[in-house]
């Protein structure tokens, strides 16, 4: 599965909430899984959208054929996109689907690995950090994915921002020294965001 995280500050939050709307186009589309997002809760005017789709290749012929039609309606919206393209490599709690409901807060956590240290982030995050944030109240449902250049994408979904919060406080640190985080990871950083409902995109039903 291929996840899409794109980035972007709003500079019309109207403007930019309509067009977001017409993004329901992609429900049709060949490979496509679902998408969501919203608003940073720590950085104003910043939106994070996810979109999951079943291979590149059908990702690819989207961009190539629909992508600018269902973009036009947000022109003028927003600036400084940054977009990145990951490979699903492993679920954070068994059973991962890309839906949105069930949550109102996704957590994403990018990291830019030292490349000889990589094999053991990935190995650390399977067998010290998702056992624990599987287990957090609260806690839905998320991915571990990658992309070329030992870069690495965290998403999780949960409940509330108040449980994510009692995670965070009672385990992060002892977390990070068991999986001796500093020596993996040359470049951390992530969001916490407020998902918005109407931008939620579900796959329309196969016959």
């Amino acid at each position: 599965m291929l996840v899409k995280w794109i980035r972007c500050t709003v500079t019309d939050p109207r403007g930019f909430g309509q067009g977001q709307r017409k993004w329901a186009g992609l429900r049709g589309e060949s490979g496509f899984q679902g998408q969501g997002g919203g608003w940073s809760r720590v950085r104003p005017g910043v939106v994070h959208l996810f979109s999951f789709w079943e291979s590149r290749v059908l990702y690819d012929s989207f961009m190539a054929l629909s992508h600018d039609r269902l973009a036009t309606a947000q022109v003028g919206t927003f600036r400084d996109t940054r977009v990145r393209l990951f490979t699903h490599r492993f679920d954070v709690k068994t059973g991962f689907q890309p839906r949105f409901t069930e949550t109102d807060r996704v957590r994403v956590a990018h990291c830019r690995v030292r490349e000889e240290r990589a094999e053991h982030f990935a190995l650390m995050q399977e067998k010290v950090w998702n056992p624990a944030m599987a287990g957090s109240p609260g806690m839905v449902r998320g991915l571990f994915a990658e992309a070329p250049g030992s870069e690495f994408m965290i998403l999780s979904m949960w409940q509330s921002a108040a449980e994510r919060a009692k995670y965070r406080t009672e385990r992060i640190e002892r977390l990070a020294l068991r999986a001796q985080l500093e020596a993996d990871v040359a470049d951390l950083d992530g969001d916490i965001v407020d998902l918005e409902p109407t931008w939620t995109v579900v796959p329309a039903e196969r016959p």
